[in-house]
């Protein structure tokens, strides 16, 4: 066992110049985004436009679905809340996921459409994916997961935010 300094460390400059490690540092999360953005507004216009999701009963409707899996949820109740008006609640989630994904997209207010991504997953992942066997076969975890590094960072790139932010700082908004 050898003591010393670690030569394998590395610490991005401050002033945001350097090179490819700098920048690739800087667009970490870009792919992340673009995959969550994209996959939310698909997931959001399919749930629309499948004339049998958005029913109270029948094969694929919302309503079946919810039926199906409320005896095996983690949160039986959250289910029930939502078989009140199963056609109301595959309406909210379908557009709350399409505000998700446009606003991850454009990284307009990225960490609350974030955030909206983490519950929309939370919820799927307590009720419908719960009963996955062994837990990593449900995909809704590792959504619920991939939402986390943009509720703490937001889009500081390639962004609304960040145009709105840079306009702030320059004082011409």
């Amino acid at each position: 066992m050898t003591h010393g300094r670690r030569a394998d460390t590395y610490t991005p400059r401050p002033d945001g110049a350097g090179g490819p490690r700098d920048t690739a540092a800087r667009y970490a999360l870009l792919p992340l985004r673009i995959f969550l953005g994209v996959t939310f507004v698909y997931a959001g216009l399919d749930k629309l436009t499948d004339s049998a999701f958005l029913k109270d009963s029948g094969a694929g409707s919302i309503g079946d679905m919810m039926r199906a899996v409320r005896d095996s949820s983690a949160i039986p109740a959250l289910v029930d809340m939502a078989l009140e008006s199963p056609v109301g609640f595959g309406y909210a989630i379908a557009f709350g996921e399409l505000a998700v994904g446009i606003g991850t997209l454009i990284g307009l207010l990225t960490r609350i459409a974030a955030l909206g991504g983490a519950l929309i997953s939370l919820s799927l992942w307590l009720t419908v994916s719960w009963a996955a066997e062994p837990y990593y076969y449900g995909n809704d975890l590792p959504y619920l997961m991939a939402w986390t590094p943009l509720i703490l960072a937001g889009a500081p790139l390639l962004s609304v935010d960040a145009a709105l932010r840079a306009r702030r700082r320059r004082g011409t908004f």
